[in-house]
């Protein structure tokens, strides 16, 4: 009989410490609405004691979202548990997620604290939370470099204090398969109580073994797995959902587990993710990267057209991928547009679709065809829930080559107007970039930058991403077009509107003009 895996998605909390991601109250609110199409069994929303944005951002899911268990994380201390149950009080199912460290090098020099205080803390911790929800989750951070017999120790507090589900960490991504899976097959022979709540396994990918230490641990009798969309998460990142979902589906005979994860949502789920946090997915990344079924080998196409399993052993209509792409142009109709939205699983409202039909008509005049990525990028480019306190309406560039400062002027409207103003840079975006800035009236510190290709060909689709830097703070602003310097233009003007509404506007303006 199979055993059923739940599936704990961190993305919208460890995938957002990933360096440069900023993810605002409405982006995580549609990677959430994502989960739930997932049908992952928890998402974990946030650290709600880390900022007022993420408190906000973990109380909003909560009140939003139905279906999963939503769970906040929290340091072991009444003051992070009290922020979490406040955030979670509107939640369906909440679940308090504390930890405290247990190996020896971060009890000594970073908590300072002994075995015996930790010991104090997981129980007084887990008993605190108990009061308040009933569905508790512990980790003992850094447990794959713990000492095991302490390991247990711990645990055993943590479930007799009401835990429900303990994790088992491999915080710094340390640990390989084989010594993971005897760890979890330690605590589950030594640890009392211990076959009454879930075991999880939380892992990173510091030497590329995040998936496969996961997998090791669920043959080793783990129940729950912790993982993110496109393997976000700090340094290298976590464990990939999308992989380990696939591992699970396509080797159901070996490893005998199931989980209840709908497997045609997850290019789409991953599609969503990279656009909405800027971080792009590797061409050659396992199961939804670009190349995941692209074919170069003439042996490899010969065989995949006589039978596709000669070398796929995914077919990418499993993972909701069109295995062929090119659907429409700019002669096809508005039932065939509505038509290709339902077969990509959208259902959207019909005011949306006329915003998406005038945007894929615009987009079909400057192509010859238009792929479903093309589409894709349209939906997740929908118009902004941040005031447009600028909108860019034109722009001009002259560019003398490489021996000579690139020229740019730009229009921009505001609620007070149209302004316009020029300048020079080191090449034609960063000319529109400083043309912008002296537009709005106020430096932008530039963070990063970075230009894709949504499909292949001379009139494919570009999508620039921008980051800016605030006050500590970072910003990122997205634009789309089939003109790179359009596009870059875009995301910097929609960067600044993220960077105005979150720190108040025209207070910002003001500040900048002292």
């Amino acid at each position: 009989m199979e055993r059923r895996i739940k599936i704990f998605d961190t993305t919208l909390r460890d995938g957002e410490q990933t360096p440069g991601v900023c993810l605002d109250m409405h982006e995580k609110l549609e990677i959430a609405r994502s989960l739930v199409k997932l049908n992952v069994d928890i998402i974990e929303a946030g650290f709600p004691i880390a900022s007022p944005g993420d408190f906000k951002g973990v109380s909003q899911i909560a009140e939003c979202i139905k279906g999963p268990v939503i769970a906040g994380l929290s340091r072991a201390n009444k003051k992070d548990i009290d922020a979490v149950v406040e955030a979670l009080k509107k939640a369906e199912r909440p679940r308090v997620h504390t930890f405290i460290a247990t190996s020896d090098i971060h009890m000594e020099y970073k908590l300072k604290m002994s075995r015996d205080q930790v010991l104090a803390v997981t129980e007084e911790s887990v008993r605190y939370a108990k009061q308040f929800i009933e569905d508790i989750e512990f980790s003992a951070e850094d447990a794959s470099r713990s000492d095991w017999g302490f390991l247990c120790q711990v645990y055993a507090k943590a479930i007799a204090a009401g835990a429900t589900v303990i994790n088992v960490p491999d915080t710094v991504g340390y640990t390989t398969p084989d010594e993971y899976g005897a760890l979890i097959r330690h605590l589950r022979e030594h640890v009392p109580g211990i076959d009454k709540v879930d075991i999880s396994v939380h892992c990173h990918n510091d030497l590329g073994l995040a998936v496969a230490n996961s997998l090791a641990a669920v043959q080793a009798g783990a129940t729950q797995v912790e993982c993110t969309i496109n393997g976000l998460g700090e340094r290298a990142g976590n464990a990939a959902l999308e992989e380990l979902i696939m591992a699970f589906y396509t080797r159901r005979d070996y490893y005998n587990v199931t989980t209840n994860i709908d497997t045609k949502q997850i290019y789409r789920a991953s599609t969503q993710v990279s656009a909405l946090t800027g971080v792009d997915v590797q061409i050659n990344k396992a199961i939804v990267g670009d190349n995941a079924f692209a074919h170069e080998s003439g042996i490899h196409q010969h065989g995949v057209m006589n039978n596709s399993l000669t070398y796929e052993i995914i077919s990418p209509e499993v993972i909701g991928m069109s295995r062929n792409s090119i659907v429409l142009g700019k002669h096809s109709g508005r039932h065939a547009f509505e038509d290709r939205l339902k077969q990509l699983d959208y259902n959207l409202d019909s005011e949306t679709v006329n915003i998406l039909f005038a945007k894929f008509k615009d987009l079909a005049d400057r192509k010859k065809v238009v792929f479903d990525q093309d589409i894709v990028a349209l939906i997740i480019d929908k118009p902004s829930v941040h005031p447009a306190w600028y909108r860019l309406v034109s722009y001009q560039v002259v560019s003398g080559g490489s021996a000579n400062a690139a020229t740019a002027s730009v229009r921009l409207e505001t609620s007070n107007g149209i302004t316009e103003e020029a300048s020079c840079g080191d090449g034609p975006v960063d000319a529109v970039f400083k043309a912008i800035e002296q537009a709005v009236g106020f430096a932008v510190g530039l963070k990063d930058y970075q230009l894709k290709a949504i499909t292949a060909g001379e009139d494919a689709l570009g999508e620039s991403t921008v980051w800016i830097e605030y006050n500590g703070a970072v910003y990122n602003g997205r634009g789309l077009s089939t003109d790179v310097i359009e596009a870059s233009a875009r995301a910097y003007v929609n960067a600044i509107n993220k960077r105005l509404t979150a720190c108040g506007y025209p207070e910002v303006r003001k500040a900048a003009a002292e």
